[in-house]
């Protein structure tokens, strides 16, 4: 199926999901259009802010005009992909831009934070996507073991160099560094490393 179709399904998806309870996200993925039920909790919440508070603290320095913000939609049309990643580094000017997503050219780096609901969407899927794409940077963050992983160097559909770290560990990232002192695990209020 070409990718104007696929779209034209995501679109009627997301309409259908718009009279639906609960929040509900859609993506194009290797199966096609995929309808999700988005359910973050408040630790995901926190890691992507505390990622995207760091990374745009020092994004003037390394990439002036651009910021680090939750992902709008990105696409490769060619590919048949579209994401949307908990955060993306992108030219702030494409926010203020007509249309819902953006060209995955124009991506610098992508993070996402794994779900314990779904944690292969970003182990496996997404991490075939987004070197694919052509995406250099593509950090995730593993709240159930208190692990993140950087890959990098994209290169015939997947990324030739990954670094793995663990929670307190002083994370590159890109031109970056995030600190994970303060990235909390899945498990009980106020736990660090349970």
């Amino acid at each position: 199926m070409d990718y104007a179709k696929m779209r034209a399904i995501a679109e009627q998806l997301g309409t259908y999901a718009e009279g639906l309870e609960g929040a509900w996200s859609v993506e194009i993925g290797p199966a096609g259009p995929i309808l999700a039920m988005m359910c973050p909790s408040k630790r995901h919440e926190g890691t992507i802010r505390r990622i995207r508070n760091q990374v745009n603290a020092q994004i003037t320095v390394t990439h002036p005009g651009y910021t680090c913000e939750n992902g709008p939609e990105i696409e490769h049309p060619a590919l048949g992909r579209m994401r949307i990643p908990d955060a993306v580094v992108l030219p702030e000017d494409v926010l203020d831009e007509e249309g819902i997503a953006v060209d995955a050219t124009q991506v610098v780096a992508v993070v996402e934070i794994v779900s314990p609901a779904n944690p292969n969407n970003d182990l496996i899927e997404k991490l075939a996507d987004y070197p694919a794409m052509g995406i250099p940077h593509y950090m995730i963050v593993d709240p159930r073991k208190g692990t993140v992983e950087v890959h990098s160097e994209p290169c015939a559909g997947r990324y030739t160099h990954t670094e793995s770290y663990i929670y307190g560990d002083k994370v590159p990232f890109g031109p970056w560094t995030v600190e994970t002192d303060d990235f909390r695990r899945y498990g009980k209020a106020g736990d660090r490393t349970d």
